[in-house]
């Protein structure tokens, strides 16, 4: 049976990692009959975290969606991860879904990736509602948790007080409703609100009203001609407001102890918009399109996943017209048309044959598509659209992978390459320079468990390694030297000869080649060779096997032979000059700086400084706003591979950071005089 299109809901659940997301989620499928019993994140049961990896470690690592009915009505459910090391692709997520359910920790309020996620959330436009988790622990502090919002610019409604009694989360205060919903074994019981909240809840309600009153112009007349308004305009009033992002109202709940949930849900289908609510969409080339069902249809591949047993599942939000199976969609990247085959609902790992008209808004997922992965759009052929990606963040930290038996590097690159279909923030290369295969994610953490799950699920045995930094080496000074090279073996020889001039350049000037010959001295055909020589040998470097840069070759005069001379012996020959040049001169070692972003808390400003300094970096300056700082500094790179872990020591998981490269400097002579003896020895097989 069908749903009713403007009683549908779409909705994510965004917030920081441990503010309880998967909890809700289990509290929620609870209340709607999904599941029978709540799963617990601490045995691993939860019907969302499923990955051994997630098991393991008790928390998200990739998004996973639920479905069910609540009042006869469809609400779709997309859980995105809280750990930043798994959060690089949310704006992705967030393309599949029409609002936001954004929870907050009641203990640890507004953190600095809080921030971050919300801007997030509002770049999309999405409406939301914020729920603050955890009413249930001995220091939760609701007047804490709330305040701290101010930090993210939003005009808050508060729906509810949290009701404690004897050290108990025991019900809540109606703001609106002026009535208080007590928590007992059989579910919810109305109550009048406490005499010692009844101060507390009347300013609250009157502050609420009034923002209710400002975000709508109608009704601010109403407001200041009658003194009041009914609950129904103010229901009406907080809806449109919620749906054109002027207000954001607030719940609290206990997911650990299923209070609260039957609550989030009747806001979820009151107060959250509808897939008819939205605007159109807009493609790639800025037109705009209906998202009527009884429209082309178009869907979004939202995330790719990997099950076990059935394969590769396409994750689609269907954009609008209706889909079913086995219809044919266009993928607007590879311009192959796909046969879509059955189509599910999911609860986590759960899959359900969906029997339902599949209508704008929904989310559903399909097995073994041939040539589509995250981020296509499929659509009717004879009605184009492609939605516009979001650009995804850099990577921050990059491993070298090894096989620990010899000879298996391809059988490793091809087992990590098979996650990135799935995983669209992982970035896999060969390093031309080391020879290394490079897997670079958004913290060590998410390369760790990517290396993991690759050895889990194609059997090979994979190490972990630090690659090296990729330093580079230059020259001061200036000297003119000869390269020649001659060899006579029988029949035609081999014969170049040329004069090089070579000095160094300022920092960042490359790599410069000048044609000075003059008389002919050397024939024009072979000048190329001598340039190529040169780079090729400058690619090995000198020092440590460290490309060299920012440097002057010039070619001023040589000799050449009418028989023996060919372009193979001018390179030769460029390369000999070139090593010459390099003992002549005064090679250094270069190490790369990046630039260094972090925000925490402000009561860790000062270790984190700290920590910083002694990793020989640079603090550019530091600016404080909301109970956040944010420290600039630039610091070498290797330096900074393995201060994801520490900032999270160092803030108790609060911290985050972005970084990326600024320039060159050259390296203390204790750092070159390490980074020279380690490319010795491994020269030496030692």
């Amino acid at each position: 049976m069908s749903t009713p299109l403007e009683m549908q809901r779409t909705f994510a659940l965004v917030g920081t990692g441990g503010c309880g997301k998967t909890s809700l989620a289990e509290m929620l499928l609870f209340n709607t009959g999904v599941i029978s019993r709540m799963g617990s994140i601490e045995d691993g049961t939860t019907s969302l975290d499923y990955e051994p990896e997630e098991v393991r470690r008790r928390g998200s690592v990739q998004p996973a969606c639920a479905t069910w009915l609540w009042n006869k009505n469809r609400h779709f459910l997309l859980d995105i991860p809280g750990d930043d090391n798994f959060t690089g692709d949310m704006a992705w997520l967030l393309k599949g879904v029409d609002s936001v359910l954004f929870l907050l920790d009641a203990v640890d309020g507004v953190r600095p990736l809080t921030k971050k996620f919300w801007s997030m959330v509002r770049a999309e436009n999405l409406p939301a509602v914020i729920v603050i988790n955890k009413l249930d622990r001995d220091r939760a502090d609701f007047q804490m948790a709330f305040d701290g919002l101010a930090a993210l610019g939003v005009k808050t409604v508060a729906l509810h007080l949290p009701i404690r009694q004897g050290g108990v989360f025991a019900g809540v205060a109606d703001v609106l409703g002026g009535k208080a919903q007590m928590f007992t074994e059989g579910g919810v019981a109305e109550a009048e609100i406490p005499g010692e909240l009844t101060d507390d809840v009347n300013l609250l309600r009157d502050v609420t009203v009034e923002n209710i009153a400002e975000s709508d112009e109608a009704l601010m007349e109403k407001y200041l001609e009658e003194g009041s308004l009914s609950l129904s305009d103010l229901h009406a009033g907080l809806r449109a407001g919620v749906l054109s992002g002027e207000l954001t109202p607030v719940l609290v709940c206990s997911a650990l102890e299923n209070k609260g949930g039957k609550a989030v849900l009747d806001a979820v289908e009151a107060l959250l918009p509808s897939p008819l609510d939205r605007p159109a969409l807009t493609d790639m080339a800025g037109n705009e399109h209906s998202v009527m069902p009884d429209g082309p249809a178009a869907c979004f591949v939202v995330k790719t996943l990997a099950d076990p047993f059935s394969g590769q599942f396409s994750i689609l939000r269907v954009l609008s017209g209706t889909i079913s199976g086995d219809m044919v969609l266009r993928n607007m990247r590879s311009e192959e048309n796909e046969r879509l085959g059955n189509l599910w609902y999911l609860a986590g790992k759960s899959q359900t044959p969906c029997k339902d008209t599949v209508y704008p808004g929904a989310i559903v997922a399909v097995a073994k598509l041939k040539n589509t992965r995250s981020g296509d759009t499929l659509c009717d052929e004879k009605a184009p659209i492609a939605q516009p990606i979001p650009k995804l963040p850099p990577q921050l930290i990059t491993y070298a992978l090894a096989p620990k038996k010899k000879g298996e590097e391809d059988k490793v690159y091809t087992a990590i390459q098979r996650l990135l279909d799935e995983d669209i923030t992982l970035k896999l290369a060969r390093d031309e320079e080391t020879g290394d295969i490079l897997l670079s994610g958004m913290g060590q953490l998410h390369i760790e468990l990517s290396v993991e799950k690759a050895k889990r699920r194609f059997k090979i045995d994979i190490v972990l390694k630090t690659p090296k930094v990729p330093y580079r080496e230059t020259v001061r000074g200036k000297c003119q030297v000869q390269g020649r090279h001659k060899k006579q073996s029988g029949g035609r020889g081999q014969f170049g000869d040329c004069w090089i001039e070579m000095e160094g350049l300022p920092r960042g000037s490359g790599y410069t080649f000048e044609d000075a010959i003059v008389g002919g001295v050397i024939p024009r055909q072979y000048i190329p060779a001598i340039d190529k020589g040169i780079q090729e040998a400058a690619s090995r470097g000198f020092l440590a096997g460290c490309q060299v840069v920012d440097f002057r070759a010039r070619v001023f005069d040589g000799s050449y032979h009418t028989v023996d001379s060919s372009e193979m012996a001018f390179k030769v020959a460029g390369s000999l000059a070139f090593k010459k040049a390099m003992e002549g001169l005064k090679p250094v070692l270069l190490e790369p700086i990046v630039l260094l972003t972090v925000s925490v808390p402000d009561g860790s400003m000062g270790d984190v400084i700290g920590d910083i300094s002694s990793r020989r970096g640079k603090v550019l300056g530091s600016d404080s706003q909301s109970g956040l700082t944010e420290i600039k500094a630039h610091v070498p790179m290797s330096e900074v591979l393995r201060f994801a872990p520490d900032l999270r020591s160092i803030t108790g998981g609060q911290g985050v950071f972005t970084m990326e490269f600024a320039h060159y400097e050259e390296a203390p002579q204790q750092v070159a005089e390490k980074v020279i003896a380690e490319y010795q020895k491994s020269r030496n097989g030692e």
